[in-house]
């Protein structure tokens, strides 16, 4: 049976990848110029699911034949994933990722690894061990974090400079850039480090990418006129599919779908038109019957817990002071002191837990009044309480 790929799917075999020949070819036309030594600096942002690392993905597919292009997902990387979240871990994650990308095109070699080793650690004698009468120094290293961060986000323009013949330049595409926030108060000095090598190498163009709003401080706090790269990054917003996209992508991607007006327009409002949604969404749909508005919603809630199992599990991570402001939420965007004092509450008490909310871009703030950036989540919570009478603050 015919299905679309699966919501989580970011590598797509050959006619899965629809539409975005608009942004393809835009970021096309930008990174060919780093062939010429004037390698652009991308910041590629959109909602959760929207499509950003499959595009990236299909960006690296055009560009891979001629260039060296190296995909790194910062979620990877072990200081994350451990919760131990620092700019050695980050720095090492990247370099590793370059290391790898270099051996699947033989153009890694164990000196560079060893080139790292010498060049990012100070070497002192430790002690003395006596074997057999005679003194054997024994030599201890550690990590010089500046040595390794010169070694490393320098490492791209030297592997252009010793591959002119193989390669036209290097493509470095980080994404899930929005976990930086993670790092704290080390965030923007980790920026300023970034950008002093990303401003001095003319063969290697950047593309940052993370999930972001229009809305979220970060993407000003890096592109803004005021923020570390000075206004100096292409921004590209991914929308989501357009009513007319998304009603094209299913006829012919799935045709046995068969929706009323009414269906339909129900559809992309479940869905807001995120391809992740849409595919999951439409999969879980039955074929050859006639879906109108009712078949639809009643489709959504017996689908809910599918639909939303990655919402629902930052859900139960959330301080009960975050669930009740998203409650809060759920029927319209409110101002911060409506919110207060819906939950009886200062204004000022507010801000960690509004802030959190706003990184998990579970929320966003737009002119002047937070809402709820997951209408999925918002129906979650609505089906839940219609069901159980209260609100699921805790998850068995």
């Amino acid at each position: 049976m015919k299905r679309l790929p699966h919501g989580n799917n970011i590598n797509l075999k050959e006619g899965e990848f629809y539409n975005r020949s608009k942004e393809l070819s835009r970021i096309k036309s930008l990174l060919e110029t780093t062939e010429d030594g004037n390698a652009p600096d991308l910041l590629v942002t959109g909602i959760r699911g929207v499509g950003k690392s499959v595009l990236l993905k299909e960006v690296k597919k055009i560009f891979d034949d001629d260039y060296l292009v190296v995909y790194i997902n910062f979620s990877y990387a072990e200081a994350f994933q451990t919760n131990n979240m620092s700019i050695f871990g980050l720095i090492d994650h990247y370099y590793q990722s370059i290391v790898e990308e270099c051996d699947k095109r033989n153009m890694g070699s164990f000196k560079e690894k060893v080139d790292k080793f010498l060049k990012t650690s100070d070497f002192h004698l430790k002690e003395f061990n006596n074997y057999k009468g005679i003194p054997l120094p024994v030599i201890e290293n550690e990590t010089n974090l500046n040595k390794l961060n010169k070694f490393v986000l320098g490492f791209p323009q030297e592997l252009y400079n010793s591959n002119k013949d193989k390669i036209k330049g290097v493509i470095i595409i980080i994404d899930e850039f929005q976990i930086i926030k993670e790092l704290g108060e080390y965030k923007e000095g980790f920026l300023w480090l970034l950008r002093g090598f990303m401003q001095e190498q003319n063969n290697v163009a950047y593309i940052l990418s993370g999930s972001m709003s229009i809305y979220d401080k970060l993407i000003y706090e890096i592109a803004g006129r005021q923020g570390v790269f000075g206004g100096r990054l292409l921004t590209l917003q991914v929308e989501p599919f357009s009513k007319e996209t998304t009603r094209n992508y299913l006829s012919e991607k799935l045709p046995e779908l068969k929706f009323t007006d009414e269906g339909f327009e129900r559809f992309y409002k479940c869905t807001s038109g995120i391809p992740a949604y849409v595919n999951t969404f439409a999969n879980e749909l039955p074929l050859n019957v006639e879906l109108d508005d009712v078949n639809v919603l009643d489709e959504l809630d017996d689908n809910l817990d599918l639909l939303t199992s990655s919402l629902t599990t930052l859900w139960g991570r959330l301080k009960l002071n975050e669930q009740k402001i998203l409650i809060a939420l759920i029927n319209e965007p409110k101002m911060r002191k409506d919110i207060a004092n819906e939950l009886n509450v200062a204004s000022g008490s507010l801000s960690i837990y509004l802030n959190n909310l706003q990184d998990l871009q579970l929320i966003e703030f737009n002119g002047g009044r937070y809402q709820i950036s997951e209408p999925l989540l918002a129906r979650w919570l609505e089906v839940e309480h219609n069901k159980r009478g209260i609100y699921p603050h805790r998850l068995i």
